[in-house]
């Protein structure tokens, strides 16, 4: 009930949002009609298209997609056609094309009464142009959705977003609709109002069919809410920052229910585990992926804490929870495991059935369990290192198993597992797809799921970034078709890191970076050479840059040298 609140707050909060820009002319064309037959309908229809599309590209991916882009088209023409006979009231009267002839009878119901079935099929056509921005909020929905699976809960969450915009949006209709009357008694303008409401329509439409409603208005910042809906998130649900929370939550060691370890769908290092098979031992559940620079700094300490416990009693398990679709290819996490030196199991959790029967939510999550099968403690996030291992001593002391090494595990890591300097960093995770971009900065926006030719601006804001050459930019990833295409990221940070991989032929793809215009030098990551040079030879997380002096903001620059790459995210640290 709780997250049904705050998704409904979300969408109430959308009023304020850019993104709201291109629907509002086609609301406000019946603000001069009664609220009860015309405007609730059409903002029933359009809530109620919103969240079915949402939830069909929960589950359908691309085809949903596809089918939403066709309805646009049509919702488009139709809009046209209603703008058109708001503008010249003599041209719909002439017009006898069926198409046309539905577009006046659904524009003209100030003459007879407005018509809930045409006002409910013109909320229908709002909701396919509708795309809101994915706010902290929103974002927290779709996220969930795509870690967990669609499922009626998930319809209801985007039905309780849309219900909150159409909330916000009724009342400034009706408030709208308040003013216009009062207008039209006063002055005596209706048909001025009507085409004033004409060319706002066309003006959308154009806005709507040349992407600007994904493009230029999403980065508009009239009155952002992103920072009140992150509070709301971070007050009402847990937030993905690294936290430490006690538990006492009983696992029954004796059978395989939740949380456990049945959903594998391969074993790495060991054939499957179960926790009855590990009565009597103290495990450390480490929930991770291989291509999160989070927790592959988290792993020399745990690959270190296995070392010296694991003849004292302490069983590691490694569950690899993918985050891209490349994570869930077996070759690439067996690769990844012998490269990053693991030793200890590591399931593979391509279903998410053990993330969901532990009801993580986070990478990295350690999760320290008792010799009697008791969650003693959990750990999200990167950092308390020392608190950690100290449940690990306590733990195994209390299974009065072999003596303990005596001494505090140190770590002095390298390459991308060194630790961050997280006090000089200002740059976020950000995602390349479109489902979860933030910050993208190319004029026009993003074409999905096409080919575009993109182009970086003359100037970049602080974590601004564009693309460059011909891209296809889908939901998670965005693959370069010609060369040379490059990325461009203004970022502060010591380092800089970006998920990569090669095309589906797996062929390498050389590449050059430059930081300012200029070769790295002695900033280089492990992943280039002084002069910016690197190769793609794999699906994982390259350091590009490591900055050795002091932290500034600069502009970063990858150019491909050959098509076929695939770039998913940038991390920082």
């Amino acid at each position: 009930m709780l997250l049904l609140l705050l998704a409904y707050f979300g969408g109430v909060l959308t009023i304020l949002s850019p993104c709201i820009l291109p629907v509002l002319p086609f609301v406000f064309a019946r603000s001069d009609q009664p609220f009860r037959k015309s405007g609730l309908p059409l903002l029933a229809g359009m809530s109620i298209t919103f969240a079915l599309v949402a939830s069909l590209a929960t589950v359908g991916g691309g085809w949903a997609v596809r089918a939403n882009q066709f309805g646009r088209i049509a919702a488009l023409i139709l809009f046209a056609l209603f703008g058109l006979t708001l503008l010249f009231s003599s041209l719909a009267e002439r017009l006898s094309r069926p198409l046309v002839q539905l577009g006046n009878r659904l524009s003209q119901g100030s003459d007879s009464g407005a018509s809930v079935l045409n006002s409910f099929l013109l909320g229908i056509g709002t909701g396919l142009l509708w795309a809101p921005c994915a706010g902290p909020i929103l974002g927290l929905i779709l996220t969930g959705a795509a870690l967990q699976g669609a499922s009626a809960h998930t319809a209801l969450l985007l039905l309780s977003y849309a219900a909150g915009a159409a909330t916000s949006l009724a009342v400034a209709l009706f408030a709208g609709g308040r003013i216009f009357a009062a207008m039209k008694r006063g002055l005596g303008v209706e048909e001025w109002i009507r085409r004033a409401l004409g060319v706002a329509v066309l003006a959308a439409v154009a806005a709507v069919a040349f992407g600007l409603d994904r493009g230029v208005l999403t980065r508009l910042s009239l009155a952002s809410t992103g920072g009140l809906e992150q509070r709301l998130v971070d007050r009402f649900h847990p937030s993905n920052q690294p936290k430490r929370i006690v538990l006492n939550q009983t696992i029954d060691i004796s059978d395989s229910l939740s949380p456990d370890l049945s959903g594998a769908t391969a074993w790495i290092n060991s054939p499957p585990l179960t926790f009855a098979s590990l009565r009597g031992k103290v495990v450390l559940v480490d929930f991770w992926t291989y291509s999160c620079i989070n927790c592959l700094r988290t792993l020399p300490y745990i690959k270190a804490w296995n070392e010296k416990y694991k003849d004292s009693g302490l069983v590691i398990i490694g569950v690899h929870t993918p985050e891209f679709p490349f994570e869930k290819d077996e070759a690439n996490v067996r690769k990844a495991v012998k490269d990053l030196g693991l030793t200890y199991p590591v399931p593979m959790d391509n279903d998410y059935k053990i993330w969901r029967s532990f009801n993580n939510e986070y990478w990295p999550a350690d999760y320290f369990i008792d010799a009697t099968g008791k969650v003693r403690f959990h750990h999200f996030g990167e950092g308390a290192y020392e608190e950690s291992e100290q449940w690990i001593r306590t733990l195994l002391q209390e299974a009065n198993h072999a003596p303990i090494p005596a001494t505090v595990t140190k770590i002095a890591a390298i390459g991308t597992e060194a630790a961050p300097d997280s006090d000089d960093v200002r740059s976020p995770e950000t995602y390349i797809g479109y489902q979860r971009a933030e910050n993208f900065a190319s004029p026009g926006g993003f074409n999905q799921d096409d080919p575009q030719i993109y182009r970086t601006p003359s100037e970049l804001n602080l974590n601004q970034w564009a693309l460059a050459g011909k891209w296809k930019d889908k939901d998670q990833v965005a693959t370069s078709l010609a060369a040379p295409d490059s990325i461009s990221f203004r970022f502060h940070a010591r380092d800089l890191h970006l998920v990569l991989g090669p095309g589906t032929d797996q062929k390498p793809v050389p590449f050059r970076v430059t930081i300012d215009g200029h070769a790295p030098g002695s900033d280089h990551g492990v992943d280039t050479d002084a002069a910016g040079n690197g190769v793609v030879t794999g699906d994982r997380l390259y350091q590009l840059i490591r900055q050795q002096g002091s932290v500034h903001d600069h502009t970063f620059r990858i150019e491909f040298l050959e098509p076929g790459v695939r770039a998913y995210s940038f991390t920082f640290g």
